[in-house]
């Protein structure tokens, strides 16, 4: 117990700023507020909001099926789900979404990349079409690299990640091998791509907690923006602006790996279209580009393949998948990770705590006190995570901080710790040491840190 206090002691004198944590904070394991759910297995990501009453549970559970079974090609019996492809990625939104948890990328040996998808874009001109932010498809292969396909159809091809080996040391020695992607892309079945296309590989994101964060009022996340810096700390947040279809105007992007979608209900009908070729009112072009012949031939299942009924459903069931308590809040090392976690400035970004608005779409998600470690908003993260690839306000070295909560449950949910945007680091130490750009200070805070500093910061964040 001695060696452990003074242990402690060491962690905490480590890094001379920030705040030192020896208790937890009041309500600090509900991360989600009164809609916070206390099971931690496999299906923790996968309950509704645990003050979602009874009465409206029946539509969490159908939105939940059209989120979870497959959908099949037109035209078919089953005409509530049918419109499959032509090309496509995959045939139910829970086959990236695993268990509502989070994608990986293929396997060396895997015919799809499934859970994985690749954006495609050539550089937008002044002439095109801006209200798609700058994201002008490739000519042939469209907007999205898709490796599956309906019968009589050919797919696009076939995607692969190979790795080489970065070494990170810490001061104490102690080393690290990241591994840095490199996509390619065999089987080309629609002839060579645009030579200036850009790509971005991207694994699903868990989908816990969206409604809360669609919630949080605007102004309380503009008020963390400072592009300017102007407090001179290194970190230089800003709201991606981005096209509104519904409202036909621009708003402030909230979804999506670099905040590229403004409400759910869009981002869901975006994911219909682009990952499984299903055509909605809000979203009414399918996967085939004009290049591609054969697909544009193939039959369909209607003008709007996802009704507005089963759009509102999903987005009933996406808006109110709900976030898992945190563990071991007030356990000595897990307190000593989080003194670590602020005291490396880490929650300039992965901002703490906010209040959801009165006004949010479903009276459970308001005023809720949540803690999702997160700001919605756009940080340039350096070359190495670089992209290259604009999305709106979004150049092609930022990225939107991704929200924390649950991620100590990833390997319980889904059987494996790879994160970041393309799901190369293997755990989150590796994703840690990918942080550059405004994050480089924090990074190399953490790289200062010795064995029992790297421990208890683990330990906190697989603690939310």
């Amino acid at each position: 117990m001695r060696y452990f206090l003074l242990s402690l002691a060491a962690l905490l004198a480590a890094c001379d700023q920030g705040p030192t944590f020896t208790e937890a904070e009041p309500g600090e394991q509900l991360s989600a507020g009164k809609a916070t759910v206390t099971k931690t297995d496999q299906n923790a990501f996968s309950l509704p909001l645990a003050n979602l009453p009874p009465s409206r549970r029946l539509d969490f559970s159908v939105g939940n099926s059209f989120f979870r079974n497959p959908w099949v090609i037109a035209p078919a019996s089953t005409d509530a789900r049918d419109g499959l492809g032509p090309l496509f990625n995959t045939n139910a939104c829970q086959n990236c979404h695993i268990k509502d948890g989070r994608g990986h990328p293929p396997g060396p040996d895997a015919k799809q990349a499934v859970s994985m998808l690749v954006r495609l874009s050539v550089p937008a001109k002044a002439e095109d079409d801006l209200t798609q932010g700058g994201l002008m498809p490739e000519p042939t292969y469209g907007g999205q690299f898709q490796d599956a396909a309906i019968p009589g159809v050919e797919p696009e091809g076939r995607v692969r990640v190979d790795y080489r080996t970065r070494i990170v040391t810490f001061k104490d020695g102690y080393q690290v091998a990241l591994r840095v992607p490199r996509l390619s892309f065999s089987n080309l079945a629609y002839g060579d791509m645009h030579p200036a296309t850009l790509f971005s590989a991207r694994i699903a994101p868990p989908v816990i907690g969206l409604g809360l964060l669609e919630a949080i009022p605007e102004a309380d996340l503009l008020a963390h923006a400072d592009p300017e810096d102007a407090d001179g700390d290194g970190i230089s947040g800003r709201a991606n602006r981005v096209w509104d279809r519904r409202n036909d105007t621009t708003a402030m992007g909230r979804f999506g790996w670099k905040a590229g979608q403004p409400s759910l209900r869009q981002q869901n009908a975006e994911a219909f279209a682009n990952d499984m070729g299903l055509t909605s009112h809000l979203v009414p072009t399918d996967s085939c580009s004009p290049a591609q012949h054969d697909c544009l031939a193939m039959p369909n299942g209607g003008d709007a393949e996802v009704s507005d009924s089963i759009l509102d459903n999903v987005t009933f069931y996406t808006r109110n998948l709900a976030v898992p308590a945190r563990r071991n809040v007030d356990d000595k090392q897990v307190l000593a990770g989080k003194s670590l976690f602020f005291q490396a400035n880490c929650q300039g970004c992965h901002v703490a705590v906010f209040t959801t608005g009165a006004e949010a779409a479903e009276p459970e998600l308001a005023n809720q006190t949540i803690r999702p470690y997160t700001d919605l908003l756009l940080h340039d993260m350096g070359p190495g995570l670089a992209d290259g690839r604009p999305e709106f306000l979004a150049n092609g070295q930022e990225w939107r901080t991704p929200p924390l909560w649950g991620i100590g449950l990833t390997e319980a949910v889904n059987g494996h710790t790879q994160f970041l945007h393309d799901g190369r680091a293997r755990n989150l130490m590796e994703a840690i040491l990918w942080h550059e750009g405004e994050a480089a200070q924090s990074r190399d805070a953490v790289l200062a840190f010795d064995a029992s500093q790297r421990a208890a910061l683990l330990a906190f964040l697989n603690s939310l």
